[in-house]
């Protein structure tokens, strides 16, 4: 049985947009909050309402108009981001009303997304936030470079750079549990604190240190 929406579908939208390109930090008038209304779902669509939205370093390249690996965000356009979302309608034979799936429903309260592009969140017991975290592109992208690109071996040692992100705070976990050393490389003393008391980094390196490349050899 699946739960009635039907008493709950937005025709309406709370987004924010990208209001002007960033120069430096972005700051709050790099951004605007609207309103919108929302379309009738198509055949192969869903309309979903957001539960969580992630925030992630890319997004700060794709607000400005540089050439990269993905297209910059246009001025006056929904901010991109992966979502958990609840589907709240469907027109799509592998989704149902009430189920939660990961979408790319962009920096807005609802959206209409398509369902090919849509995967169910598993039922694993752990919090739907993971789906995108350690179980979404971060945890994917941490696994997929350890394990297929890098296939890090017993006994090797592991330099992870940037290893208080999402990804490299995994690739480094990934990698203690296969058995190699692991030394992240982070900025500040609370970083690398983090990387050995929480996460169990063998080491942990300041890059903003003096001595940077002399504690990176030792260790």
């Amino acid at each position: 049985m699946t739960e009635d929406t039907t008493h709950r579908i937005p025709r309406h939208t709370t987004r924010i947009v990208l209001a002007e390109r960033p120069h430096g930090t972005p700051t709050a008038a790099t951004f605007r909050t609207e309103e919108a209304e929302l379309p009738a779902p198509a055949d192969g669509e869903l309309l979903v309402g957001h539960r969580y939205i992630s925030l992630d370093p890319y997004m700060r390249g794709r607000m400005s108009a540089g050439k990269s690996y993905a297209a910059p965000t246009p001025v006056g356009d929904v901010l991109p981001a992966e979502t958990v979302s609840e589907v709240l309608e469907s027109r799509h034979p592998d989704f149902a009303p009430g189920q939660l799936v990961v979408a790319y429903g962009g920096w807005q309260s609802a959206a209409v997304v398509p369902g090919a592009h849509a995967r169910a969140v598993a039922a694993n017991g752990l919090p739907a936030s993971t789906a995108l975290g350690v179980l979404g592109m971060p945890g994917f992208t941490a696994y997929a470079g350890l394990a297929e690109i890098g296939r890090v071996r017993e006994g090797e040692t592991l330099v992870v750079a940037a290893a208080a992100g999402p990804v490299g705070a995994t690739v480094g976990q990934l990698a203690r549990a296969a058995g190699a050393r692991a030394v992240g490389i982070a900025g500040g003393p609370r970083k690398c604190a983090y990387l050995v008391e929480d996460l169990g980094f063998d080491a942990a390196i300041d890059h903003r240190s003096e001595d940077f490349g002399e504690r990176l050899a030792a260790a």
